[in-house]
Protein backbone atom coordinates (compact mmCIF):
# COMPACT_ATOMS: atom_id res chain seq x y z
CA UNK A 1 0.00 0.00 0.00
CA UNK A 2 0.92 3.53 -1.04
CA UNK A 3 1.81 6.11 1.74
CA UNK A 4 0.17 8.44 -0.20
CA UNK A 5 -3.50 7.78 -1.89
CA UNK A 6 -4.90 6.71 -5.26
CA UNK A 7 -6.62 9.37 -6.52
CA UNK A 8 -7.07 8.54 -10.55
CA UNK A 9 -10.53 8.75 -12.28
CA UNK A 10 -11.43 6.16 -14.47
CA UNK A 11 -14.06 2.65 -15.37
CA UNK A 12 -12.35 0.17 -13.32
CA UNK A 13 -12.38 1.87 -9.59
CA UNK A 14 -13.58 1.00 -6.54
CA UNK A 15 -16.99 2.76 -7.08
CA UNK A 16 -18.47 -0.32 -9.01
CA UNK A 17 -18.91 -2.15 -5.06
CA UNK A 18 -19.73 1.14 -3.70
CA UNK A 19 -22.58 1.22 -6.26
CA UNK A 20 -24.10 -2.01 -5.75
CA UNK A 21 -23.87 -1.56 -1.69
CA UNK A 22 -26.36 1.28 -2.24
CA UNK A 23 -28.83 0.54 -5.10
CA UNK A 24 -30.56 -1.71 -2.82
CA UNK A 25 -31.64 0.74 -0.60
CA UNK A 26 -33.94 2.57 -2.43
CA UNK A 27 -35.96 -0.96 -3.34
CA UNK A 28 -36.23 -2.09 0.33
CA UNK A 29 -37.71 1.67 1.22
CA UNK A 30 -40.39 0.47 -1.13
CA UNK A 31 -41.03 -3.05 0.23
CA UNK A 32 -41.14 -1.78 3.76
CA UNK A 33 -42.29 1.69 3.14
CA UNK A 34 -39.85 2.77 5.82
CA UNK A 35 -40.94 0.86 8.66
CA UNK A 36 -37.99 0.05 10.04
CA UNK A 37 -37.34 3.59 10.41
CA UNK A 38 -40.35 5.28 11.25
CA UNK A 39 -41.81 3.10 13.93
CA UNK A 40 -38.33 3.32 16.20
CA UNK A 41 -39.23 5.78 18.61
CA UNK A 42 -35.17 5.57 19.64
CA UNK A 43 -34.32 6.53 16.30
CA UNK A 44 -35.59 9.69 17.11
CA UNK A 45 -33.54 10.90 19.50
CA UNK A 46 -31.01 13.50 19.08
CA UNK A 47 -27.91 11.48 19.65
CA UNK A 48 -29.40 8.83 17.02
CA UNK A 49 -30.09 11.23 14.56
CA UNK A 50 -26.13 12.58 14.82
CA UNK A 51 -25.06 9.42 14.78
CA UNK A 52 -27.07 8.21 11.75
CA UNK A 53 -26.10 11.66 10.03
CA UNK A 54 -22.61 10.96 10.39
CA UNK A 55 -22.73 7.49 9.08
CA UNK A 56 -24.00 8.53 5.76
CA UNK A 57 -21.31 11.52 5.72
CA UNK A 58 -18.91 9.07 6.12
CA UNK A 59 -20.71 6.79 3.69
CA UNK A 60 -20.76 9.45 1.10
CA UNK A 61 -16.86 9.96 1.86
CA UNK A 62 -16.29 6.81 0.89
CA UNK A 63 -18.57 6.36 -1.70
CA UNK A 64 -17.38 9.61 -3.60
CA UNK A 65 -13.90 8.57 -2.87
CA UNK A 66 -14.43 5.07 -4.63
CA UNK A 67 -14.49 6.59 -8.24
CA UNK A 68 -11.31 8.24 -7.69
CA UNK A 69 -9.81 4.74 -6.15
CA UNK A 70 -8.29 2.14 -8.99
CA UNK A 71 -8.78 -1.37 -8.55
CA UNK A 72 -5.06 -2.52 -8.76
CA UNK A 73 -5.88 -5.08 -11.34
CA UNK A 74 -2.89 -7.63 -12.26
CA UNK A 75 -1.28 -7.03 -9.06
CA UNK A 76 -1.17 -9.69 -5.53
CA UNK A 77 -3.56 -7.36 -4.26
CA UNK A 78 -6.41 -7.64 -6.86
CA UNK A 79 -6.14 -11.49 -6.34
CA UNK A 80 -5.73 -11.41 -2.34
CA UNK A 81 -8.98 -9.10 -2.10
CA UNK A 82 -11.14 -9.95 -5.12
CA UNK A 83 -11.96 -13.19 -3.53
CA UNK A 84 -12.84 -11.27 -0.19
CA UNK A 85 -15.23 -8.95 -1.98
CA UNK A 86 -16.79 -11.20 -4.00
CA UNK A 87 -17.79 -13.20 -0.63
CA UNK A 88 -19.19 -9.58 0.58
CA UNK A 89 -21.06 -9.21 -2.56
CA UNK A 90 -22.36 -12.76 -2.16
CA UNK A 91 -23.29 -12.50 1.55
CA UNK A 92 -24.43 -8.95 1.65
CA UNK A 93 -26.96 -10.09 -1.63
CA UNK A 94 -28.36 -12.75 0.59
CA UNK A 95 -29.07 -10.16 3.57
CA UNK A 96 -30.77 -8.31 0.85
CA UNK A 97 -33.09 -10.97 -0.46
CA UNK A 98 -34.23 -12.14 3.04
CA UNK A 99 -34.59 -8.31 3.89
CA UNK A 100 -36.76 -7.68 1.01
CA UNK A 101 -38.83 -10.55 1.45
CA UNK A 102 -39.46 -11.07 5.43
CA UNK A 103 -43.04 -9.09 6.15
CA UNK A 104 -41.88 -7.03 9.12
CA UNK A 105 -44.79 -5.94 10.87
CA UNK A 106 -45.44 -8.47 13.40
CA UNK A 107 -41.86 -10.99 13.54
CA UNK A 108 -38.42 -10.09 13.18
CA UNK A 109 -35.55 -11.71 10.53
CA UNK A 110 -34.96 -14.72 11.75
CA UNK A 111 -33.77 -16.84 8.89
CA UNK A 112 -31.32 -17.23 6.27
CA UNK A 113 -28.11 -15.26 7.51
CA UNK A 114 -30.01 -13.85 9.95
CA UNK A 115 -30.50 -17.62 11.93
CA UNK A 116 -26.07 -16.90 12.53
CA UNK A 117 -25.74 -13.22 12.87
CA UNK A 118 -28.37 -10.60 13.98
CA UNK A 119 -26.61 -8.30 12.13
CA UNK A 120 -25.29 -9.74 9.20
CA UNK A 121 -25.96 -6.45 6.85
CA UNK A 122 -23.28 -4.74 9.01
CA UNK A 123 -21.01 -8.25 9.24
CA UNK A 124 -21.27 -8.75 5.35
CA UNK A 125 -20.65 -4.69 5.04
CA UNK A 126 -17.64 -4.79 6.66
CA UNK A 127 -16.17 -8.28 4.71
CA UNK A 128 -16.93 -6.28 1.29
CA UNK A 129 -15.18 -3.20 2.20
CA UNK A 130 -12.32 -4.78 3.38
CA UNK A 131 -11.74 -6.82 0.57
CA UNK A 132 -12.15 -3.57 -1.97
CA UNK A 133 -9.49 -2.04 0.94
CA UNK A 134 -7.18 -4.91 -0.58
CA UNK A 135 -7.91 -5.19 -3.89
CA UNK A 136 -7.51 -1.54 -4.33
CA UNK A 137 -4.38 -1.14 -1.97
CA UNK A 138 -5.95 1.67 -0.27
CA UNK A 139 -5.12 2.22 3.82
CA UNK A 140 -7.22 5.35 3.18
CA UNK A 141 -10.33 3.20 2.46
CA UNK A 142 -9.77 0.73 4.97
CA UNK A 143 -9.51 3.34 7.42
CA UNK A 144 -13.10 4.04 6.25
CA UNK A 145 -14.69 0.87 6.37
CA UNK A 146 -12.97 0.95 10.08
CA UNK A 147 -14.46 3.83 10.95
CA UNK A 148 -18.01 3.23 9.53
CA UNK A 149 -17.66 -0.55 11.17
CA UNK A 150 -17.15 1.01 14.17
CA UNK A 151 -20.17 3.28 13.95
CA UNK A 152 -21.85 0.31 13.03
CA UNK A 153 -21.86 -1.43 15.75
CA UNK A 154 -23.23 1.07 18.12
CA UNK A 155 -25.85 1.55 15.93
CA UNK A 156 -26.81 -1.99 16.57
CA UNK A 157 -27.53 -1.11 20.13
CA UNK A 158 -29.52 1.47 19.19
CA UNK A 159 -31.55 -1.54 16.45
CA UNK A 160 -31.64 -3.68 18.96
CA UNK A 161 -33.61 -1.56 21.63
CA UNK A 162 -35.73 -1.02 18.75
CA UNK A 163 -36.70 -4.35 17.88
CA UNK A 164 -37.31 -5.35 21.54
CA UNK A 165 -39.90 -2.57 21.76
CA UNK A 166 -41.55 -3.88 18.62
CA UNK A 167 -41.23 -7.49 19.00
CA UNK A 168 -40.73 -7.96 22.67
CA UNK A 169 -40.31 -11.31 24.03
CA UNK A 170 -40.20 -12.88 20.13
CA UNK A 171 -36.60 -10.76 19.44
CA UNK A 172 -36.19 -11.58 23.23
CA UNK A 173 -35.43 -15.11 22.53
CA UNK A 174 -34.21 -14.30 18.91
CA UNK A 175 -31.55 -12.55 21.09
CA UNK A 176 -30.87 -15.97 23.64
CA UNK A 177 -29.89 -17.89 20.66
CA UNK A 178 -28.14 -16.00 18.10
CA UNK A 179 -24.68 -14.12 18.03
CA UNK A 180 -24.31 -10.34 17.92
CA UNK A 181 -22.39 -10.64 15.23
CA UNK A 182 -21.24 -14.14 13.80
CA UNK A 183 -21.04 -17.89 14.83
CA UNK A 184 -23.90 -20.55 15.47
CA UNK A 185 -27.35 -20.36 16.78
CA UNK A 186 -27.86 -21.86 20.30
CA UNK A 187 -30.44 -25.02 19.85
CA UNK A 188 -33.63 -25.18 22.13
CA UNK A 189 -35.81 -21.94 23.02
CA UNK A 190 -35.31 -19.48 25.82
CA UNK A 191 -37.50 -18.93 28.84
CA UNK A 192 -39.51 -15.96 27.15
CA UNK A 193 -40.08 -13.84 30.96
CA UNK A 194 -36.64 -13.33 31.22
CA UNK A 195 -35.75 -9.84 30.61
CA UNK A 196 -32.91 -10.05 28.82
CA UNK A 197 -30.96 -7.18 27.49
CA UNK A 198 -28.63 -6.92 24.76
CA UNK A 199 -25.30 -6.45 25.44
CA UNK A 200 -21.50 -6.52 24.28
CA UNK A 201 -20.87 -10.09 25.63
CA UNK A 202 -23.02 -11.81 23.12
CA UNK A 203 -20.65 -12.36 20.68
Amino acid sequence: MALIPAFELGLWNAWIFMLYHFSPTPLLMLFHKGPTATKHPERQNKPDRKRNTVMWIIWLLGFGYSFFLPLKMGTIWFYMGLPLALVGVLTYTLVIVTFATTPLDKEPMTTGLYRYSRHPMYVTTFVLFSGVSITSASWLFLLFSVVYTVLSVVHAITEERSCLEKYGDAYREYISRTPRWIGLPKSGKSDKSCHYYPSFEKL
